[in-house]
């Protein structure tokens, strides 16, 4: 039986909630409307990271990539990682990772149906990287490029936990021609705003670790980044896709890339 902590919030039901979906509890309810109380345009955050993860999965499409492991999936919201890519690549196999049983459960539902050949679910935290490249290596071809998605979760990823290093164990095992996929929130443009919203997290046990655009770069170190480079999610190739209204009443406080192992 699945087991769901409905006591403290998780990332994965808060996002959900940013985006209007029904697969989440009280609380990630209440510590989302903190949020919302200290920066209204969280929603629209949440939907730019979204759009962006859209048009760097199709753009990898395009380019060629084949296979794909997003980590830190979190609630299925339509269309998925694995319908982008499936529009372009019909065959493109696809893992998808998260910590949270509630996002197992909607999998499921999710990807019933579909080839499990092509499509899983996996679930794991990306704090035990063995246990995922182990999971992922079964449908995957870790011979023959792979995209590695990691959407709006590495500020979820203390520096204590290694975030950094966990990014490079999971590359390690990706061949040449791989990417690295990062959306990641910042402090760099609203410091205030940004220090009140850690506490708050914190203080319902979640932790955020803001990283400036020096800290985001380094997960992209040894890395080719694909133009135009380390810049704030919604303008990463906006032609690819259909801007997020409300996108640009304000700062969207993040950065997004996709680097390839050369």
């Amino acid at each position: 039986m699945v087991e769901i902590d409905t006591t403290k919030p998780h990332p994965a039901r808060m996002y959900d909630w940013y985006l209007g979906g029904k697969d989440n509890y009280p609380v990630d309810e209440a510590t989302g409307r903190q949020m919302f109380t200290l920066d209204p345009r969280v929603p629209v955050m949440a939907r730019v990271n979204r759009a962006f993860m859209h048009r760097s999965t199709r753009w990898l499409a395009e380019h060629g990539v084949r296979q794909f492991l997003d980590i830190g999936t979190g609630i299925p919201t339509e269309p998925n990682l694995h319908r982008i890519a499936q529009r372009v690549v019909p065959d493109a196999r696809v893992v998808y990772c998260d910590n949270d049983p509630i996002v197992l459960t909607q999998a499921a539902a999710l990807l019933r149906g579909t080839d499990e050949g092509v499509t899983r679910y996996l679930q794991a935290d990306v704090r035990d990287p063995d246990a995922i490249l182990e999971g992922a290596g079964k449908i995957l071809d870790f011979s023959r490029p792979v995209a590695l998605s990691l959407i709006a979760l590495l500020h979820f990823v203390s520096d204590e936990d290694g975030a950094h290093e966990l990014v490079g164990r999971l590359l390690s095992e990706l061949p040449s021609g791989s990417y690295l996929v990062v959306s990641h929130a910042t402090a760099d443009f609203t410091p205030e705003e940004s220090k009140a919203a850690t506490e708050k997290l914190k203080t319902a046990g979640v932790t955020l670790a803001l990283r400036s655009r020096a800290e985001f770069s380094r997960f992209f170190d040894g890395l080719e980044l694909v133009e135009p480079g380390v810049e704030v999610p919604q303008l990463w190739h906006p032609e690819l896709g259909e801007p997020v209204p409300g996108q640009d009443d304000g700062v969207i406080p993040g950065y997004g890339a996709v680097g390839r192992k050369p």
